[in-house]
């Protein structure tokens, strides 16, 4: 004996929407677990994924009356795909456009940090060029240069610039704001400034290239 699910037409294409939009999930947690297994390339897996998250926003859109709750309607079928309710309704991106809009992000916010480290390499060898060695002159150019070099992940903590730049910091810090640097103390700075930047330009990716 054959049970109908629906009375009328509009009861019908109702439940073929919810089979359509459980088919649609199901599918999603598949391809993630694949992408993640390495089964397929990034670039099968991106052309799917968009298909599908295009596929659910318009379902979800003509049953957003009937289902209000992506994650209750999971919850109701009792589908246990975390991946895919994820992917189609936090994110709403394949994973590969999130890795590269963080990627780009990362490398957008390193090269305005090294930009700056460039700038206060330079102005704290332009000042001493300018005979700019009292304490109260010296001391914020170096620490501006310092926090700059601090803020920047590809350094190690030794770095040579870091240390260095340390170093003259405490330095500065136990004379007087209107003391100044002795002619051998700038010279000695400067050459400091002029390794660390060499230091710093070849510890850059691709440095050179």
């Amino acid at each position: 004996m054959e049970v109908k699910l629906w009375s009328d037409k509009r009861e019908r294409e109702m439940y073929e929407n919810f089979a359509e939009l459980y088919a649609i999930i199901k599918a999603t947690e598949k391809l993630e677990k694949a992408y993640v297994r390495d089964i397929i390339s990034s670039s099968e897996y991106e052309t799917e994924c968009l298909k599908l998250i295009a596929h659910f926003k318009t379902l979800s859109s003509t049953l957003k009356d009937t289902v209000p709750s992506i994650e209750r309607f999971a919850d109701t079928y009792k589908m246990d795909c975390p991946a895919a309710i994820n992917r189609l309704v936090t994110s709403g991106v394949p994973a590969t456009v999130e890795h590269r809009a963080a990627a780009a992000a990362s490398a957008t916010t390193s090269a305005a940090i090294v930009a700056e480290c460039v700038q206060n390499f330079i102005t704290a060898m332009d000042s001493l060029k300018l005979n700019m060695v009292a304490v109260d002159q010296v001391h914020p150019v170096l620490s501006d240069l310092s926090a700059s070099l601090n803020k920047l992940g590809i350094l190690p903590s030794d770095f040579e610039g870091k240390t260095k730049m340390k170093e003259w910091i405490l330095r500065l810090s136990k004379m007087g704001a209107a003391d100044e640097l002795t002619e051998q103390q700038a010279r000695q700075l400067h050459f400091d400034l002029e390794s660390s930047y060499n230091s710093f330009m070849a510890a850059l990716p691709n440095a050179g290239t």
